[in-house]
Parts: structure tokens; C-alpha cells; sequence
């Protein structure tokens, strides 16, 4: 609300994998919320319903689209995007798991990859900044993904712009 109101100008930041980059290189456009096109079309930041993301872990993020609020937020400029690579989310969560304790979901590690980098850059510059991220879930559903992680066998995976633009092409007429 603060924010909205023109009383505070907080930096809210969405972080989103490499993999499925909804927001930072999709579009704001209307899509059917599923493959199969069978529910009603939504506005969204969207790959494209027909977008089919690489088998690479990411955790819970590989849907085609972002949710019609947040991706209001994101077009009126009242939040950011960035995309990363899973290895470097991974990376992240067993610094944070080493750290703190806790293992945390890959999903939850984005946010935690995105802390960390803001960090850094607060660190360089000097800047003194109060960093927020939400933790939601614990990474014991996920430890064949660790293992692979530990193991070296993890990859990352990047659309090309063609992908992309193959699915996008095919987004409903409206």
C-alpha cells in the first residue's frame, strides 16, 4: 500500500528461473492458463501456453506463465524481474543451507540466489540497504536435485530467442 500510495519506494525484485523466463522475456498478453487450452484465457506475463520447458529441475517454476496480478505489478513498473541459472540457485542454497541450517526449497533458493547477489552489489558500493527474501518451503523433496547438484550432473538450460518466439507466435488472437 505504501507504495502504491507514493509513501515509500520499496525495490520489490521477482526472480524467476533462466529455464522459464516468464517475465523477463516474455509477454504481457492474454493465454490459456493451461497446455491442454481448456481453461479461460488470463492476462499474464507468458511463454506461451504452448512453451514446453526443458525436464531441468527449477523446482515448482516452470509454468508458461506469471499470475494476472503480479504481472499488473510488473507492467505498471511497480516491481523488477531477473532470471537465473538453476546451477547458480542451487549454489546459493547449499551456502544458505551450510549458513543457516536449513535446506531450502529450489524454489525459495531463487529468491535466495537474487539475496545474495543484491548483497554483493550492496557490499561493492557501499550501499546500506535492508535485503527481504521469503524462505517457503524445505528442500528434503528435492534431495535427488541436490544430488545432482553435489555430483556435477546438474546443467543449465536457456531457451533460445526461436523457442520463444515459436510459442509466443501461436498466443490466441484477441
Amino acid at each position: 500500500g505504501e507504495k502504491l500510495r507514493g509513501e515509500a519506494d520499496y525495490d520489490i525484485l521477482a526472480v524467476e528461473p533462466a529455464s522459464c523466463p516468464s517475465f523477463t522475456r516474455g509477454k504481457y498478453a492474454y493465454d490459456f492458463c493451461d497446455t491442454g487450452k481448456v481453461c479461460p484465457l488470463a492476462k499474464m506475463y507468458t511463454l506461451g501456453s504452448s512453451f514446453i520447458p526443458s525436464a531441468n529441475h527449477a523446482g515448482g517454476l516452470r509454468y508458461h506463465g506469471m499470475s494476472s496480478i503480479l504481472s499488473e505489478l510488473y507492467d505498471q513498473g511497480l516491481m523488477r524481474a531477473t532470471s537465473v541459472e538453476q546451477t547458480k540457485v542451487f549454489e546459493a542454497a547449499k551456502l544458505f543451507a551450510q549458513t543457516e541450517g536449513i535446506l531450502p526449497a529450489p524454489e525459495s533458493s531463487h529468491a535466495i540466489r537474487a539475496t545474495i547477489d543484491e548483497a554483493l552489489k550492496c557490499k561493492e558500493s557501499g550501499q546500506a540497504k535492508n535485503i527481504v527474501f521469503g524462505l517457503t518451503g524445505t528442500g528434503y523433496f528435492d534431495m535427488v536435485a541436490y544430488q545432482k547438484f553435489n555430483d556435477g550432473e546438474m546443467s543449465d538450460y536457456i531457451p533460445t530467442d526461436e523457442d520463444i518466439a515459436k510459442s509466443l507466435a501461436q498466443l490466441p488472437k484477441i
